[in-house]
C-alpha cells in the first residue's frame, strides 16, 4: 500500500524544536504543552502575528526552524519496518525557505522514502493510508480521497473527524496498516 505520512506533527516534533529555540534566544520559558491549538503559535510567543512568528522560524545562522527538529519516539522504526512491504510517500507543507532545510533533515534521519511532495493539497497525492495531524489537511483528505484510510495522530490542535480512524501512538499506525494489508490480501 502508499502510506501518505506528513512530517511536522507526525514525525518530526516541530513543537519541541520551536519552543526549544525560542526559550533559548529569547530566554522565554514557554512549555510545549502550552501549543494548544492550530496556527496561533504567536500567541505564546512576543510576535505579534504568525507572519513575525514565521519570519523568526525562516532563518538563523543558515538554516530555518524546520532543520534540527527531533523525531517523535518510534516514528523511524515504525517506519523502516512498514517501507518492507509498503510505499512511506511523505506529504508535507513548508513555505519555499523550508525546501532545502526539509530535505536534508529527511536525509539526515534517512527517513526510508523514494517520493517526497510539498504541496498544501495534500489530497491530490493518491495514496491508500494518509496520516496527518493538520486539522484543516484531516478533513481536506478526508473528503476528497473518501476510499482511502485517513488518520488523524492525535495532538492537542486536533479534534476527532466522523470518519477518520484516530491514530495516538506508532504502534496504533502499524497495527492498523497491517489489519488493512491483511484484509486487502483476503480472497474476494
Amino acid at each position: 500500500m502508499r502510506l501518505g505520512i506528513d512530517l511536522d506533527g507526525v514525525v518530526a516534533d516541530f513543537t519541541s524544536g520551536w519552543v526549544d529555540r525560542y526559550n533559548a534566544e529569547f530566554g522565554a520559558e514557554v512549555r510545549v504543552d502550552e501549543a494548544q491549538v492550530w496556527g496561533g503559535l504567536h500567541d505564546l510567543t512576543h510576535f505579534s502575528d504568525m507572519n513575525a512568528f514565521w519570519d523568526w522560524a525562516s532563518g538563523h545562522g543558515g538554516s530555518s526552524v524546520f532543520r534540527h527538529l527531533d523525531v517523535y519516539p518510534g516514528a523511524l522504526d515504525t517506519l523502516r519496518q512498514l517501507y518492507i512491504e509498503h510505499e512511506i510517500v511523505i506529504i508535507t507543507t513548508k513555505p519555499d525557505w523550508a525546501i532545502h532545510d526539509t530535505l536534508a533533515w529527511l536525509a539526515d534521519h534517512r527517513v526510508p522514502t523514494r517520493e517526497v511532495h510539498m504541496t498544501e493539497d495534500k489530497w491530490r497525492v493518491e495514496c491508500d493510508v494518509y496520516l496527518d495531524d493538520a486539522p484543516h489537511q484531516i478533513e481536506t483528505i478526508h473528503r476528497n480521497r473518501p476510499h482511502a484510510t485517513t488518520c488523524r495522530f492525535v495532538r492537542p490542535w486536533n479534534r476527532p473527524v466522523t470518519g477518520v480512524r484516530d491514530i495516538r501512538d506508532w504502534g496504533e499506525f502499524i497495527a492498523l496498516v497491517e489489519n488493512l494489508a491483511a484484509g486487502s490480501q483476503q480472497p474476494s
